[in-house]
Formats: structure tokens, C-alpha cells, sequence
């Protein structure tokens, strides 16, 4: 075997020695299990009006954009999904990508440089981070939801360009970013805030417009949000919303814009169609209200030590990576679909299993969730 290919099996000897292995697992379109692991919080993916808008446009372009969005990859359908997420978001203009991978990346090196100062939350995603990385920038790391360490590192570097990043609602632990006294400290200082909103979207906020509406911060000259269309939408893609100039300045120069397939029409149609839904599904946001305090309780009672959520997803902690990984298989035998988080996707080194809650799912399929997750446990 080649050297480099024996190098691989040796990390991968490794990995799976620490419980760290990874696993892809098809699943059917008649799948049956009860789903607590994706991401479709408001239960809007199999909508009949979603995927009737996805239907109409895919009869209508075909399977794919067939092209960057400078080439031929922008459609009506993507400038109608942009006008309405800029004006739902507060935002003067929304820019669509493929993902909100790309997005997070693109946004972070549209506002950073070599020059820039960049202080990032010490549980931000991985996107962010890559973008922290990727954008050259000096990135000092803060303490997780500190805006008094923020403080403290940007009054070091006095009339340094400057830009914080932060996630609304974080993506493992599920709690929510003090966005508005963070925004004190950019403002006060003449930094940039750039909030990834991807797992309040739909779910905070008036009309479910996210975190950053929830702060009152919607429409802030000098705060960029982004978020995905691939969670409370129930489709694909992610978007970078803020002023004009921006959206300008990442048509012009942003590579991952610039240079990506954009996300196919039918795509966009059913995203659309789910951001006119998730705008008045005040009813949902309630019923996962209730179900994070439902669940709180109900592990709570268990001996689980769980911290109500901000939005829809909440973490347990798991005794180690392998425990983390029976505890889920042993769910998914049983019907139930968890989330397995383990290091390096956990920010403190811990192993989780990650519960994301869906207005789609009956009350009777939540209820035997979680008395399997309880029942289960390690």
C-alpha cells in the first residue's frame, strides 16, 4: 500500500480506538423513524405547498441551476427567495448561496482582512471558524457568550477595523448568544457584528425573522447576519442579508458566490414557499416552545442535568464518545433518530447527543421519543 494511503488507515485506527469513527447511513424515502436529529424544526420540508412550489419549478428548469449564479444560475425564483428573505430579516438586500457552509465563509472574508481584527465565540461553528481562518484576519478567540471579554479585547487594539462573530442560537448546546449587549460593545467601539442566525431562523423573533430580530437589531447598518434555508425551511442553502454595499461587494469579489453552482431552482421555489408558511406559523414556534419544557422536565426528572433551550435544539451529555455512540444506536433501534455530537463538532471536548425538536413530529411519536432516549440512556 502507498505510504500515504497507510497513513490514512493508521489515523483511521486511531479515531476509531477514541470512539470518533463516523458512519453515513442511507435512509428511505418511507422512513419511519421518528426524527429528533434533523434539522426541520418547523416540520416544513414534506409541506404540501413546499414541495408543490419545488414541483412547479423543477417542471418548469429542469433538475438543476446549470450554472454559477454570474453565468446562468440566477433565476426568478432566487431573486423572488432573496427580495422576501431581505425583507423578512429587516436587511436592505439578501445574497443566496448554496450553503450555509458558503455563505458563513463568504461573509466572514467579505468584512475581514489582513488588517482586521476578528474576536470569535469559543463555540462558534465550524463555518465561521474556517472563514476566521481563510479571511487572513488576526482572530482572537472569547469566551463563550462573554461580551465583557469582547470588550476587553477590542479595547486593546483602539481604531483597529474590527468585526465580532457569534452565532444566535448555537448549534450544540442550543443557547442564545446576548446578542443585544454584544451590539452595545460593537457599536460603542466602531466594530462590525456578524451573527450566524441559522438555528433561530423561523423559530425567534417576530413572524420567526430569528435571533437578531428578537434583539432588535433587524435592519442595524452595522450588523450582517446570515443563516440556512436548510433548517426551519426545510430545504438548501444558506444567505448573507445586510446593506446594499455588502451584497454588492460579495457579488463582485465573493469566490464562494462567485465561483459555486447556484442552488437549483425547484430549491428555491420550496424555500420560498416555506419562508411564506414559517412567517405565520406563530402555532409552531408555540408547540416547540412547549416541547423544549416538556423535554427539560422530562430528563430533568430522569437526572439529567439540561439547560432550557433558546430555540429547538438542546444537548445531553454522554459519559464519553462511545457511550455517546451506543446511547444513539440503541435509540435508533428503537425507532428514534438523535443526534451524535463528539469531539472535534463539540466546542469542550464532551460527547452530547443533540435533540432537535420538529413541529412535524405527532405528540405520540414525541412522548415514545423521549421515554426511549430516557430508557436508553448509558
Amino acid at each position: 500500500m502507498a505510504a500515504w494511503l497507510t497513513a490514512l488507515e493508521r489515523l483511521a485506527r486511531s479515531r476509531a480506538k477514541a470512539g470518533l469513527t463516523r458512519e453515513l447511513r442511507p435512509r428511505a424515502a418511507d422512513d419511519d423513524v421518528v426524527d429528533l436529529a434533523g434539522n426541520d424544526y418547523l416540520g416544513l420540508a414534506r409541506h404540501p405547498e413546499v414541495v408543490a412550489a419545488a414541483a412547479e419549478a423543477l417542471s418548469a428548469y429542469g433538475l438543476g441551476a446549470t450554472g454559477s449564479r454570474l453565468v446562468r444560475g440566477s433565476t426568478e425564483a432566487h431573486a423572488a427567495l432573496e427580495q422576501d428573505l431581505a425583507g423578512w430579516l429587516g436587511a436592505e438586500q439578501a445574497l443566496v448561496y448554496s450553503s450555509g457552509y458558503l455563505a458563513n465563509l463568504g461573509a466572514v472574508r467579505a468584512v475581514a482582512d489582513r488588517q482586521t481584527l476578528v474576536v470569535s465565540d469559543a463555540y462558534n461553528h465550524a463555518s465561521l471558524i474556517d472563514g476566521c481562518k481563510m479571511s487572513g484576519a488576526e482572530t482572537v478567540v472569547a469566551p463563550h457568550g462573554d461580551p465583557a471579554a469582547v470588550a476587553a479585547v477590542l479595547d486593546a487594539a483602539p481604531g483597529r477595523p474590527a468585526v465580532v462573530v457569534t452565532e444566535s442560537v448555537f448549534s450544540v448546546d442550543g443557547d442564545l448568544g446576548p446578542l443585544a449587549a454584544l451590539h452595545e460593545v460593537t457599536a460603542a467601539r466602531g466594530a462590525l457584528l456578524l451573527v450566524d442566525d441559522a438555528h433561530a431562523l423561523g423559530v425567534l423573533g417576530p413572524q420567526g425573522a430569528g435571533g437578531v430580530a428578537a434583539a432588535g437589531l433587524a435592519g442595524a447598518p452595522d450588523v450582517v447576519v446570515t443563516a440556512t434555508l436548510s433548517k426551519s425551511l426545510g430545504g438548501a442553502g444558506g444567505v448573507i442579508a445586510g446593506p446594499r454595499q455588502l451584497v454588492r461587494h460579495l457579488v463582485d469579489t465573493g469566490r464562494t458566490f462567485i465561483y459555486d453552482t447556484a442552488v437549483p431552482p425547484a430549491v428555491a421555489a420550496g424555500a420560498h414557499a416555506a419562508l411564506r408558511i414559517a412567517r405565520a406559523a406563530d402555532d409552531r414556534r408555540a408547540l416547540l416552545a412547549a416541547r423544549a419544557e416538556r423535554t427539560v422536565r422530562r430528563l430533568g426528572a430522569a437526572g439529567f442535568a439540561v439547560r432550557r433551550p433558546a430555540g429547538a435544539v438542546l444537548s445531553v451529555t454522554a459519559p464519553g464518545p462511545e457511550a455517546a455512540l451506543a446511547w444513539a444506536a440503541d435509540c435508533r433501534d428503537r425507532g428514534i433518530a438523535v443526534g451524535c455530537f463528539r469531539p472535534p463538532s463539540t466546542p469542550d471536548g464532551s460527547s452530547r447527543l443533540r435533540l432537535t425538536l420538529s413541529a412535524g413530529v405527532s405528540d405520540m411519536d414525541f412522548a415514545r421519543a423521549l421515554d426511549v432516549i430516557v430508557e436508553c440512556a448509558p
